[in-house]
Formats: C-alpha cells, structure tokens, sequence
C-alpha cells in the first residue's frame, strides 16, 4: 500500500510588482494605488531616492531594477551591469546602487536579456547579494536566462515572474493578462507579475485590484511569496511516498 500526503492548501496569493520606477515625479502618485504593489526602482534616478523614503513611510516593498545588457543593446540609463565588465566593476556599480537604496528587500534586472543568460556575471551578482541577504526576482526577459540557476548554487533565494501586465497597454490586453496571472495563481495557490507605470496601467490597476481582493485572491509582496515558495519545497522535501511490502504467511 502507498501513502501519500498532500502539501498543505493556502490561499491564492498575487503579487504585482511595479517596474521602472523613479525617473519622473509622477511616479509618487503610485503610492496612492490600493493594496500591497511592491515597486522596483532604477538607480540614480531623479526620483529614486524620495520615492524610497515616501514608500518605506507607506510601508510598501521596495526591490532595486538594476539595469542590465540587453540583446538589442537598447540604452541602460545609469548604474548598468554589462558584459564589458569585469567582476570589480560589476561588483561596485551593484554595490553602489544597492547602497544608495537601503530599503530594498530584493533586486530584479531591468532588460537583461544578454547578461543574464551568462554564467560568470550571474555569479558575481549573486554573491553580492548573498552577502546582502536579498532575494533576486528574475524578470525573465530571455527564456535562455541563467539567473536562477545560479542563484540556487549561491544560496540566493530566488523566484521568477510569470505574466508581464502590460506589454501591450490597453485595457483589453490588460485583462486577458490578468487572467493569465489568476489562472496561474489557481494552479500553483501563488502567481506574479510585473507591471510598469504607464497611465494606462495605473487606471486599469486602480480598478481591478479591489475586484482581485472580492474574487478571493491576497495581493502580498513579492517577498511572501519567496516565502511561500521554500515553505512548499521543504514541504515537498518532507512528503515521501510510504511503501508496504506484503510478506507471506
């Protein structure tokens, strides 16, 4: 006979990650959306730094979008990584970011589709962050990325995005995306995406989260759900099938 133990049921859990946050004072009204956003902000922006003081005083969660490499090799703006670098450099652009935005959990790339599907880069991120204690949420803008792969060798916690909202910024794409991301969280009890500051998005948003929250769905930070995701591994980890050998009389 085989035993066999199910993983605990939690309740479906979303979140919504604001991308590219800081280069205009406009971007202050995104603390005026409802609910547990979680926003990522470019480094030496113009705005980065009061929006993270304004955002840790509305107790939201904050991650650094570190600009990366991309394919298209499409302008980074300041405090890019690149494949030009060596590990020093790298290192030090990272570091500098990360310390002029203490308030940070976590970090996700902004582009990256070439620096992160490279091994030795990845490595020289990870252990910065390591020694940080932050998570990296890879935003997956390759299907070739390396980032959590190397992540998982450093110890890095670490999860990725599931459904970007709004790379086409209309109201109807937005919905067909947003049942993307429900459907997702009814499959795995937890989903995520990311989102940018376009006008559009921010109306839809204002619109559709009080719904999220009425349909049964929890909008938490990104940073729960890492949670949740080692809490269902080291689940998994425990649940083993019991076997029963029958023996003859």
């Amino acid at each position: 006979m085989i035993w066999l133990l199910a993983l605990p049921c939690a309740a479906k859990q979303i979140a919504i990650v604001i991308d590219d946050v800081g280069n205009h004072q406009r971007d202050l009204q995104l603390l005026e959306l409802p609910g547990q956003l979680s926003f990522s902000i470019l480094p030496h922006t113009p705005y980065s730094q009061q929006f993270a003081f304004l955002a840790s005083k509305a107790n939201k969660e904050l991650l650094l979008h570190i600009p990366m490499q991309s394919l298209h090799n499409k302008a980074l703006g300041p405090g890019a990584l690149t494949l030009t670098m060596n590990k020093w450099q790298l290192q030090s652009t990272l570091g500098h970011a990360l310390a002029t935005l203490p308030q940070v959990k976590g970090v996700n790339n902004h582009m990256g589709s070439a620096l992160t599907q490279y091994i030795e880069p990845m490595k020289w991120t990870m252990e910065v962050l390591k020694k940080r204690g932050l998570f990296f949420l890879d935003s997956r803008t390759t299907e070739h990325t390396q980032a959590q792969t190397v992540a998982n060798l450093y110890g890095v916690e670490n999860i990725d995005r599931h459904v970007f909202l709004d790379n086409v910024p209309t109201n109807d794409a937005l919905k067909l995306q947003l049942e993307a991301l429900k459907l997702r969280a009814d499959a795995q009890q937890y989903a995520i995406a990311i989102a940018h500051p376009y006008p559009e998005t921010i109306t839809f948003l204002k619109a559709a989260i009080p719904e999220l929250e009425q349909q049964g769905y929890e909008l938490v930070p990104v940073s729960q759900l890492v949670n949740l995701k080692y809490i269902q591994l080291a689940e998994h980890k425990k649940i083993q099938p019991r076997f029963s050998i029958p023996t003859s009389d």
